[in-house]
């Protein structure tokens, strides 16, 4: 398998570091594209550079190269993966525009029905962010927003991250243990 993993500038770079260590020891080819304001978060965030996030994937490809191997509808991958992804970058996909890599990369799953996940990182969201989201619902993208759940007793933050990177994992059919299933707690009566 082979996925394109996209980084924005939105806060959550931990949900991409983490997304990218699982990947790799699954042993998941990975084309990383990560954006200015991305690598700026990164940085801020995790203390990472662009070039040690990096070394987790197969392939890291300059934001500017719109020829890169990985912009051909030619070139199979399997899905993508926008995280965190930014209101400007849903607002860009959402209407077509593709001015950079990452962008390219979209429109091409989106053209070739590859399966694309975006994990949209704003709160509140006002109407247009709603309305860009639900057009891209609407073409077939999973907008999968780090919603954390305590139905799973979390005692860390990595337990509310992998929770996220589980939903983005079960998505590709790739298989885990980051989180235990759901099973109905003995005793407990039916509502």
């Amino acid at each position: 398998m082979r996925l394109v993993i996209g980084v924005t500038g939105a806060s959550g770079a931990i949900y991409a570091k983490r997304l990218l260590d699982i990947l790799s020891e699954k042993e998941v080819e990975v084309d990383l594209i990560i954006t200015s304001p991305g690598k700026y978060t990164l940085k801020h965030e995790l203390g990472l550079t662009s070039d040690e996030l990096g070394k987790l994937a197969t392939a890291s490809w300059d934001i500017a190269d719109i020829a890169a191997d990985v912009a051909s509808g030619s070139q199979l991958r399997d899905g993508m993966v926008i995280l965190p992804c930014t209101m400007d970058m849903v607002a860009k996909m959402a209407h077509g525009i593709s001015d950079n890599l990452l962008l390219r990369c979209f429109d091409v799953m989106l053209k070739e029905n590859r399966k694309i996940i975006i994990v949209p990182r704003e709160t509140p969201l006002h109407e247009i962010h709603l309305e860009n989201l639900l057009r891209l619902k609407r073409l077939g993208v999973t907008v999968l927003p780090p919603v954390t759940t305590f139905y799973h007793n979390p005692t860390s933050i990595l337990d509310l991250v992998d929770f996220i990177i589980a939903k983005i994992l079960d998505q590709f059919n790739i298989p885990h243990t980051l989180i235990e299933r759901w099973k109905k707690p003995e005793g407990v009566e039916s509502i």
